[in-house]
């Protein structure tokens, strides 16, 4: 993935609005992340994509953007190849207790690439809080949401995040594998499953798996190998002792950034967060 640096100037396209709600999004992030990134770059990769906000926002001319849901990745993919087949298959969808909970029991894999992703952004426009869970067996298993008139089909939201897809690699990797081929110059945003501020508060289930200390720990060390071969890196994470041991070498700023997702209204209060960084403020 070589091409001519991305200038800062790339960040005046006109913003696009990621097309799933997600836990952990950017959005109100916003500001501080784009303050803070490098003055230039070559590829921009995404290891831990999610719900995309600072790729949407950016819009860089080659990207690669990956992750372990592939349900996530599906949805990218079909939105970047088939974006009319997916609207047409949105336009056909209700709002009720009887669809929701059919297209909840569906099995993914027995669907096509557009069925599938219709799925997906279906229960993520009409579930709980828009909230992404699955059980052990890799089953969504979010209750159906409480709304007024939710928009199932964002037409002209999909329209332009096809457009922004096109020049892009997208991946179903884990984020050593997608940045492997990172070179100098090059430029990874991590936006991973944040450390737990207590028992409690464990938002990683977004695939079947977990993302533990010790993961954060090789995540870290990724992060540091990549300084070495002189790829810029930055990282989102939560303001924890843990992660200001593992990311102690580096430039680390505490963030406040809202919640967006939480069981409760008085859940989603501010909280501190660091974004990281391998290369000077």
């Amino acid at each position: 993935m070589t091409q001519p640096l991305i200038q800062p100037s790339a960040l005046n396209r006109e913003p696009v609005s990621p097309i799933l709600k997600w836990a952990g999004g950017k959005t109100r992030l916003m500001p501080e992340l784009l303050a803070r990134l490098p003055e230039s770059w070559d590829a921009y990769y995404e290891p831990f994509v999610g719900g995309g906000a600072l790729f949407f926002r950016m819009g860089p001319d080659q990207a690669r953007i990956s992750d372990l849901n592939y349900e996530l990745v599906n949805v990218y993919t079909v939105t970047r190849d088939r974006v009319n087949a997916l609207i047409a298959a949105l336009k056909g969808l209700e709002y009720n207790r009887d669809t929701y909970y059919g297209m909840r029991a569906l099995d993914p894999e027995t669907l096509d690439p557009v069925a599938r992703a219709a799925r997906m952004i279906y229960l993520n426009r009409t579930c709980f809080n828009g909230l992404y869970r699955v059980n052990r067996r890799g089953q969504f298993n979010v209750p159906m949401g409480r709304y007024r008139d939710p928009v199932i089909c964002q037409t002209d939201r999909l329209l332009k995040a096809s457009v922004r897809l096109q020049q892009t690699d997208i991946l179903h990797a884990g984020y050593a594998d997608a940045v492997a081929d990172a070179t100098e110059g090059d430029f990874v945003y991590f936006d991973p499953p944040y450390q737990p501020l207590t028992s409690t508060a464990n938002f990683t289930s977004y695939t079947a798996g977990a993302f533990d200390e010790d993961d954060q720990a090789v995540l870290a060390k990724t992060f540091t190998e990549l300084g070495e071969r002189g790829v810029r890196c930055m990282l989102s994470n939560s303001d924890t002792p843990l992660i200001r041991d593992l990311y102690s070498e580096h430039h680390i700023d505490r963030v406040m950034a809202p919640r967006a997702i939480s069981r409760k209204a008085t859940g989603r209060a501010a909280v501190a967060e660091v974004i990281v960084r391998n290369y000077e403020p």
